[in-house]
């Protein structure tokens, strides 16, 4: 085979030569025709023939074949001009694009040749310009004129794809013919000239899947039923051939991947019919049994299953949910589980897809089915009270050792361990109550008062006697019965006030009663007056039968002279079994009243008045508080808003000056802040230091030129006035203050103090002079002179 594609490529070779060949004589005859200036003798396309026009020189295009690769130029055409007689004396000028670097000609005989290889692809034809002129004078002979080298085009150029690789996806068991993708490749070749540019496509890997349009280049499934499942991905390789698909043509190829997608075409199935599942009887609702996964081939929304219990004797006591993560049905426990009433149970579980393509209905049921068997485990239970909680009742006042109830629990397990109970401390603080422990009976071990406490809510244990770890609790609420055994009394501590001209039978107050016990003992509470005085002179009681009475004035003309105060006793009963009574007293003040009955003056007076300061006394003292917060507020902004000046006089006694510049210096490297020099004694330069201890025999007057502008802002010249005058001031004593100066001074009296700068002993110094320096040294004088003084003795 390779021997036979080398003969068939040589013959292709020749005949493309001998055709070249034929092209190139026919080219080259019909460009040396010689023009004359009666007729057009050259031939241009085929079938075309040019004639004659009364003009020196005509030509038709002249045409060049690319690509040429032979050893000599080539000759594109001939220019010869009527009036060129062969004696040499016309010169052929060329001119125009690619004339003297891709064209030249020969200016003597006017032969055009192409000295380089021409692509049509990068230009297709060439417009020159052509004259002939005198070699002698170069004056022209005839007008220029224009003519075009056009390239003809040859196959070189081989079909190309617009991507190297293309992807595309079909969905499963699609029809036969279904479009898929369509290439699409181009040719540089002339679309115009020949089959170059003529494209032919066809399949060369991919079969028998899938086809190709051979003219559209549009990928159609060949096969039908494709099942992705299967085999989801297909490597597809496209040929695209010029020259119409005949042999000798160029051709490209490219590759197409083809995916299949899913459709929903696979019921889900479960791997086995039958699961075993077991759980605790102790596990909680909602704890979660097991797990069951139907397989469903298909992929993404077409996968989903959705999990549901149909039918068995467990559905009221488990649940399925569906995780959706990894496609499981969820088996969960609904209610509680007891062993010792049903030790298994059966579901049975469906899987049905959610999503179903009506396409492929036909392949269902899109479902499947599975029984899952749970058997329940036994598990050490605590005990069980038989009532979640209970009520009991008992008479408040009972005594001690009375039974209130009974508890009972019991050991579900098939053990039936024996129970031991106890009371919970923490809810019998009291220790009111106690449980026998063998049987549960809640016995009082104090006299309840249901006054103080209505209900016990107590908590009770019950544990196994074998394991104690095993327990329960149950709830406990006792109610105490009421006893009357409180009798009722004034509802408030009542104080009644009478008028001395009262009316008979006049009510002046009601009065009613509390009672402690429960209301099957209280009210109707019976009001009355003592026997012994039910028939009192003075007042009466009416009792108004809905737990009040009045008590009313019997006669009139009290007289405060006589007797201020009453007491009234008063018996209220209760409606209780037996009924309870106390005797309660009413006091009852005279007072003396308007003839409107407004109480004037009595000796309850202490009682009915306001005590404490009348609303006058508070708004005096108030506003006498606020006068002096003024008072002190005004002072304290006049002292703020007092100024000094800047500069005081002599006469004033000046013993410190504070001056604030808002200035901030910028530290010891700052010399720019301020110069350091005019701290300096200027009087210290000249070293005239003034003594300030010598009092002057005269007084000084100060100049008053020294003394800067107030205003002056000049701080230079403010402190050298202020250093001048103290200095020449005798008058100044020597005042205690501070002044700063950028030196320490020297020359002094006195000397240094100073142990560092002592070059010199103890011994050498002198300190009588201390004594001549006034009562100021004395204590100083007195320390060093003692000193030398012991020296001496010693």
């Amino acid at each position: 085979p390779k021997m036979k594609e080398d003969n068939c490529l040589h013959a292709a070779l020749l005949c493309l030569g001998m055709l070249y060949y034929s092209h190139a004589i026919t080219t080259e005859k019909l460009n040396h025709a010689r023009p004359s200036l009666h007729a057009h003798h050259e031939k241009g396309k085929e079938g075309q023939v040019l004639h004659r026009s009364k003009r020196g020189w005509v030509w038709n295009q002249f045409f060049v074949i690319e690509e040429y690769t032979g050893p000599d130029p080539v000759l594109v055409g001939r220019l010869h001009s009527d009036i060129d007689s062969g004696d040499g004396n016309i010169k052929y000028i060329l001119s125009g694009e690619g004339a003297g670097i891709i064209f030249v000609i020969d200016d003597k005989s006017g032969n055009i040749h192409a000295t380089k290889t021409l692509d049509r692809e990068e230009r297709a034809q060439y417009t020159l310009t052509a004259q002939a002129v005198d070699r002698n004078t170069n004056r022209p002979l005839e007008p220029p004129s224009e003519f075009i080298v056009k390239v003809q085009d040859i196959n070189d150029n081989p079909p190309e794809f617009l991507h190297e690789n293309y992807h595309a996806n079909v969905p499963e068991r699609s029809n036969v013919g279904t479009s898929v993708i369509q290439v699409t490749a181009s040719d540089a070749d002339d679309p115009t000239y020949g089959n170059s540019a003529k494209l032919v496509y066809s399949i060369l890997e991919g079969q028998p899947y899938f086809s190709v349009e051979a003219q559209t280049g549009i990928i159609r499934t060949a096969l039908p039923n494709m099942d992705r499942e299967a085999k989801e991905e297909y490597h597809v390789v496209i040929q695209a051939k010029d020259m119409g698909g005949h042999m000798g043509g160029l051709s490209g190829t490219t590759k197409v991947t083809i995916t299949l997608t899913d459709v929903n075409d696979n019921p889900p199935k479960f791997p086995q019919s039958v699961y075993q599942m077991s759980v605790s009887e102790a596990a909680v609702p909602g704890e979660e049994v097991g797990r069951v996964k139907a397989k469903d081939p298909d992929i993404g929304e077409n996968g989903l299953v959705a999990y549901s219990i149909i039918d068995g004797d467990g559905m009221d006591m488990f649940e399925i949910t569906t995780d959706y993560e990894t496609q499981e049905g969820v088996v969960k426990l609904k209610k509680l589980l007891d062993f010792e009433t049903k030790k298994s149970y059966s579901l049975k579980v469906e899987a049905a897809n959610v999503h179903i393509d009506p396409k492929f209905i036909s392949n269902g049921p899109f479902k499947d089915t599975v029984t899952v068997k749970i058997s329940v485990e036994d598990a050490d239970e605590p005990p069980v009270f038989l009532k979640p909680g209970y009520i009991f009742e008992v008479q408040e006042n009972a005594a001690s050792g009375t039974v209130v109830g009974k508890v009972h629990a019991k050991d579900p397990d098939a053990a039936n361990s024996a129970i031991r109970y106890s009371i919970d401390r923490h809810t019998d603080l009291e220790r009111y109550f106690i449980i026998n422990a063998e049987d549960g009976n809640i016995k009082t071990i104090k006299a309840l008062d249901r006054e103080e406490i209505a209900w016990h809510n107590i908590s009770v244990f019950a544990v196994e006697v074998h394991k104690q770890h095993q327990e329960a609790k149950v709830p406990v609420a006792i109610k105490v019965v009421d006893v009357n055994d409180n009798a009722p009394k004034f509802a408030a501590a009542y104080e009644a006030f009478v008028c001395e001209n009262a009316r008979s039978n006049q009510q002046f107050i009601t009065i009613s009663a509390d009672d402690k016990d429960d209301s099957a003992n209280g009210p109707r509470f019976i009001f009355s007056l003592p026997p012994e005085i039910i028939h009192n002179p003075n007042f009466t009681l009416r009792d108004n039968r809905d737990n009040t009475a009045s008590v009313l004035v019997r006669r009139e003309g009290f007289s405060r002279q006589k007797q201020d105060l009453y007491l009234l006793p008063i018996v209220i009963s209760d409606g209780g079994l037996p009924p309870m009574s106390s005797t309660n007293t009413l006091t009852i003040r005279v007072c003396g009243c308007d003839s409107n009955g407004s109480l004037l003056s009595c000796n309850a007076e202490a009682y009915i008045l306001n005590a404490g300061l009348s609303t006058g006394a508070l708004i005096a003292i108030l506003a006498c508080i606020v006068i002096l917060l003024v008072i002190v507020v005004l002072f304290v902004t006049l002292k703020r808003q007092k100024k000094e000046p800047l500069i005081v006089f002599e006469e004033e006694d000046v013993r410190e000056n504070i001056i604030t510049y808002d200035d901030e210096g910028g530290g010891e490297e700052d010399t720019e802040a301020f110069d350091i020099a005019t701290l300096q004694n200027p009087d210290g330069i000249n070293g005239f230091i003034p003594r300030k201890d010598i009092k002057p025999e005269y007084q000084y007057m100060p100049r008053p030129g020294l003394r800067p502008a107030p205003n002056s802002v000049d701080v230079d010249d403010f402190i050298n006035t202020r250093i001048q005058e103290a200095d020449n001031d005798p008058t100044a004593p020597p005042y205690d203050s501070i002044q700063i100066y950028g030196y320490e001074g020297r020359g002094s009296v006195a000397g240094s103090l100073s142990s560092l700068e002592s070059a010199t002993t103890d011994s050498d110094l002198d300190y009588d002079y201390l004594q001549n320096w006034g009562p100021r040294f004395k204590k100083l004088a007195d320390l060093y002179g003692s000193k030398d003084t012991f020296d001496d003795d010693s």
